[in-house]
């Protein structure tokens, strides 16, 4: 993966509304960094952040076993989502699927190219 492949799901991140507000200041800060020499620092910061809020197959499952997921979505909506989780771990995904984590965890997963 290139580092204009990684600019372009960093774009699809930050304009996902399941993005946190500073996970979308951390990516829009590393992609008006591109190309400068404070590149690798907001790259830092960017993976920082992406550690910190990109969830786990694991974590998802977690949370929508939990009565607070129940209570703010809905327990038939949380049923739905959670047997989604648990198919998607069955299959051997590693990261939540939702379109947010799921980029997230690509640049996560290109963390060398990041770097550079």
């Amino acid at each position: 993966m290139d580092k204009k492949e990684l600019m372009n799901i960093c774009e699809e991140l930050i304009s996902n509304p399941p993005c946190c507000p500073e996970l979308k200041e951390a990516g829009r800060s590393w992609l008006d960094a591109v190309g400068t020499e404070r590149e690798r620092e907001a790259a830092v910061k960017l993976l920082a952040e992406l550690k910190e809020d990109v969830c786990t197959i694991d974590d998802t499952i977690g949370f929508f076993s939990s009565d607070f997921a129940k209570e703010h979505f809905g327990a038939e909506n949380v049923a739905k989502m959670l047997e989604g989780a648990r198919a998607a771990k069955a299959a051997g995904e590693v990261w939540c699927t939702c379109p947010a984590c799921q980029r997230g965890a690509k640049l996560i997963e290109a963390a060398d190219v990041l770097l550079g």
